[in-house]
């Protein structure tokens, strides 16, 4: 199993972790993540678009001129794509741009994900992190000393409301309970600050 050290929220090193491997040394799978981050950003999009087509847009009933004789190219209308306010070619309409991965894969890749992390050296685990009040500078103070600017700070769930309004105005930093982490946020953030109680609440819904 891999082990990783435990910071109090002074940055000093308390305490050493073992980290299932399961779930923290796995094979990372980079299809897999891929798949996972274009799923979630798929998912967000409005798929509103519209544009209207040569049978949508107004006007254009009658023939501009005759079939021959005139010396332009035949034309069988002024709403045809070539013409201004025509309708466009193969138009954009309203759609879902959603797809489906299967269980096992969302969750492989998440551990994928936090495999990674692991590997890289930007797994920091911490004792506890807790506030006794809203104090944005308190937040400030943790990270600076563990030396990091931006992370996704991964909590246990229970009593967190002091931490996450602390963090919620620090650019670059991103709270989330343990049970709604996603791939993309692993990713997307430098490093991952976590709670013990949160790994444990993490190993025992996938290991």
């Amino acid at each position: 199993m891999a082990n990783v050290s435990v910071y109090n929220m002074e940055g000093s090193e308390v305490d050493k972790i073992e980290l299932n491997d399961s779930i923290f040394a796995v094979n990372v799978n980079e299809h897999l993540m891929h798949m996972a981050v274009t799923l979630q950003l798929a998912n967000k999009r409005q798929g509103t678009q519209k544009a209207k087509t040569r049978s949508e847009v107004r006007g254009g009933g009658k023939k501009p001129w005759r079939q021959k004789g005139t010396g332009h190219a035949r034309q069988g209308s002024i709403r045809a794509p070539q013409w201004k306010g025509g309708g466009v070619v193969f138009a954009p309409t309203p759609r879902s741009y959603s797809f489906k991965m299967n269980k096992k894969e969302k969750a492989f890749a998440l551990k994928s994900a936090l495999t990674s992390r692991v590997n890289e050296e930007k797994f920091l685990v911490m004792d506890s992190l807790k506030f006794d009040e809203i104090k944005t500078k308190k937040m400030v103070n943790v990270l600076d000393a563990l030396k990091v600017k931006k992370a996704l700070v991964i909590l246990d769930g229970e009593d967190n409301a002091n931490v996450v309004l602390s963090a919620r105005n620090i650019q670059g930093i991103k709270t989330v309970a343990s049970n709604a982490i996603n791939v993309y946020d692993i990713l997307k953030y430098e490093t991952v600050i976590i709670t013990k109680t949160a790994v444990s609440k993490i190993e025992e819904v996938y290991a």
